[in-house]
Order: C-alpha cells, then structure tokens, then sequence
C-alpha cells in the first residue's frame, strides 16, 4: 500500500469524464462505486477526502471533484 497524499495530484480528462458517465447512470452512490470497479477504480476516504484509486495497484489517481459525488 502507498502513502497517502489525500490529492496532490489532479485527475485526467478521462477518468473524470467516466466517473461523470457512470455517476449519471447510476441509481445511488453505493451503485456507482460498483460501477466504477469494472472500469478498474475505485474511490476511498482519506483524511476525510474521497479519494479515487485504481484498483489493481491502489494508486491514488487525485481527490473526486465535490461536484461529482
């Protein structure tokens, strides 16, 4: 496991674009996270940020912009 910056880094395009996409087409939050892990990611509490992470590393990719979530 890494240490943890809790966001020192920005998310890409990308990954927010998914986790925009996904987070529409979801019913609840606890949904979307699932939805999230057949993309490869996932998203956790650090520090009392959420925090998105890929799952086959648990690298911390940056913080969930509050807008998403």
């Amino acid at each position: 496991m890494f240490a943890s910056e809790a966001g020192t880094t920005t998310i890409e395009a990308g990954v927010l674009d998914i986790l925009r996409h996904e987070r529409t087409r979801a019913l609840s939050t606890r949904e979307w996270k699932f939805r999230l892990g057949a993309h490869g990611l996932a998203i956790k509490d650090v520090k009392g940020k959420q925090v998105v992470t890929s799952l086959p590393k648990g690298v911390e990719l940056g913080v969930l912009p509050a807008g998403i979530a």
